[in-house]
């Protein structure tokens, strides 16, 4: 996909991928034919990303940015509160690792293949000793193994929680999110299944912080955007989704995000 960036003033229609930019700030441009309103969300790596109705001029986009500016500087301020703060791990025997809130040491295992994938094994993580000796390599092991083991979880989760919040159990999928703890996507049709995809650093925090993003991109089923309805959906489901979202953006942001030292 080609990214161009588009000036505020432009009339042309705005597209997947397109970066608009409005007064010095640059936006990521989402598009969607389900949508009927513009919506903006400020990342966890302080991106915007606007959602624009298909077919909207730039020139609109524009206008609405301006008017929720102050919205825009607030989340911004958050974000920079909340920066991450813990230091990449090291590659080494006894080095901790989280997982659904326990911790677990690394185990470099000598005899193991440099393809063998992580395994959990008697509270301990093992990882080849070619694999801690490339930091790309173990990097990519220890990715793939919370992927894997994320997936199998919360693929035990989104039943009870589709169920209890009344929407429709979408697809699944756990990787990079580029510091997102998760996101959902519509079917590229009305019947079609949507699919929610949840990043792998997830799964270092304790479970009931997990299910609350679980049930957060569930409402995103039925409702886009973050308006009254959608945190009235949330709360039927999770009455105390506020003290969970406050203890998420404390805790996650020291949560092991990938570097390695």
């Amino acid at each position: 996909m080609t990214t161009s960036t588009v000036d505020s003033a432009s009339p042309v229609a705005l597209t997947e991928g397109d970066r608009l930019a409005v007064d010095g700030l640059v936006l990521d441009v989402r598009v969607s034919s389900r949508r009927k309103r513009f919506a903006l969300t400020v990342e966890l790596d302080s991106e915007i990303t606007l959602h624009t109705p298909q077919g909207r001029p730039a020139s609109d986009a524009a206008d609405f940015v301006r008017a929720h500016r102050a919205w825009v500087t607030d989340k911004l301020a958050v974000r920079e509160r909340t920066r991450p703060l813990t230091p990449p791990k090291r590659l080494v025997e006894g080095e901790i690792f989280r997982y659904l809130g326990r911790t677990y040491r690394l185990t470099v295992d000598e005899e193991r293949a440099e393809d063998a994938p992580v395994r959990l094994v008697a509270g301990r993580l093992v990882l080849g000793a070619a694999q801690a000796a490339d930091p790309a390599l173990g990097r990519a092991a220890l990715v793939a193994w919370y992927c894997r083991a994320g997936r199998r979880w919360a693929g035990g989760r989104l039943q009870p929680w589709a169920a209890r919040m009344g929407v429709s159990e979408p697809a699944l999928d756990v990787s990079d999110l580029g510091g997102r703890w998760g996101s959902y996507r519509p079917g590229p049709h009305s019947r079609e299944k949507g699919r929610m995809s949840l990043g792998w650093p997830l799964f270092q925090l304790p479970m009931h912080l997990v299910d609350y993003v679980v049930a957060h991109e569930l409402a995103h089923v039925r409702i886009h955007g973050h308006g009254p309805d959608f945190w009235a959906l949330l709360g039927r489901a999770l009455p105390e989704f506020e003290e969970r979202r406050t203890e998420l953006d404390e805790l996650g942001r020291r949560m092991w995000m990938g570097g390695i030292a």
